[in-house]
């Protein structure tokens, strides 16, 4: 039944996504990789990062394929359908202390990816300053497997306000197509987040803004969520960004099926900090996947895969 189940979760997945072809070297051991709907930041780094691990050990190949996120990530690799997948940081969280399911999730992190932050994208000629100003609005959070959908619902419940009744909620079957309804009126926002994310950049590059938090929110909004940090996306991130934006965050995954064999997490592990300078060549987002980041954003070191422990164990980082 388990066996049935994953090859109608693949059906599925092959539906809405694709297969990235893989390398005719056949001693190569294949690793499945889920990401992301087409346009979002988890495509763009997911299919850069296979590259990169594919590039440094010869012996593996990454092999990145579309789901519909986070959301789906999470069963698809508890199904055993997928090998690895990004995961955001909030579903993470929610599947590791088992929240809205039974049990905490046995999925292990191989290593931490990049921070997950939160702001709004207008056009240049919005009005809006801060989150508060999109207050009735009407926004497109993205897609309702996303993470950063979920952050939404988080932050604007720390804020008092409920994401779909306190603006006109928009939500997207795949992630770039935010950037166009912003750009052409639609809506009066895009909500999403993290440095490089390529909705964000489309729409900078058409003379847009990016919208954040008052100091006194994000107080507000992480003394209820602990989890979710302070933080800064960077000035000059994004085209036409002069000045840094705060606002608030944690770091997403690269999650593993439980039983991905030790040796093998090992290898995947060691090839992706082997070859991140190359990441970070290629993506901004890059330059955080970074072994001390791992250690610091688990929390719990058992929720770290065995074999990327032993990895960090001779990098020093226990």
């Amino acid at each position: 039944m388990k066996r049935l189940i994953g090859l109608l979760a693949v059906a599925l997945v092959m539906v809405i996504g694709h297969w990235v072809a893989p390398s005719r070297g056949a001693e190569r051991t294949p690793i499945l990789m889920g990401t992301a709907t087409p346009g979002g930041g988890f495509e763009l780094y997911g299919g850069v990062l296979a590259e990169v691990i594919n590039s440094t050990d010869a012996s593996l190949n990454v092999l990145a394929r579309n789901t519909r996120g986070s959301r789906q990530n999470i069963p698809l690799l508890e199904q055993g359908t997928l090998d690895v997948a990004l995961v955001a940081s909030l579903p993470a969280r929610e599947a590791f202390e088992g929240i809205e399911r039974d049990g905490p999730t046995p999925l292990k992190i191989i290593t931490a990816i990049y921070p997950t932050f939160g702001a709004f994208a207008v056009r240049g000629d919005s009005p809006a300053k801060t989150f508060s100003d999109l207050v009735g609005q009407k926004v497109a959070w993205g897609t309702i497997s996303s993470g950063l959908t979920l952050l939404g619902q988080y932050v604007t419940e720390a804020l008092g306000l409920d994401r779909d009744r306190d603006f006109v909620a928009v939500y997207l079957e795949r992630a770039g197509q935010g950037a166009p309804m912003v750009l052409n009126g639609e809506v009066a926002a895009q909500w999403g987040g993290g440095v490089g994310w390529p909705n964000f950049t489309r729409i900078m590059q058409a003379g847009g803004r990016l919208v954040g938090f008052r100091h006194d929110q994000i107080k507000r909004i992480n003394a209820k969520y602990p989890f979710l940090m302070p933080l800064t996306i960077p000035a000059a991130s994004y085209p036409g960004q002069a000045e840094p934006l705060q606002t608030v965050g944690s770091f997403s995954f690269l999650l593993a099926r439980a039983d991905l064999p030790e040796e093998l997490a090992y290898r995947l592990t060691r090839a992706i900090h082997k070859g991140q300078p190359h990441l970070a060549e290629r993506l901004p987002q890059g330059r955080d996947t970074l072994p001390a980041n791992t250690r610091k954003a688990a929390g719990d070191p058992d929720r770290i895969h065995p074999g990327a422990r032993r990895y960090l164990t001779e990098l020093g980082l226990n």
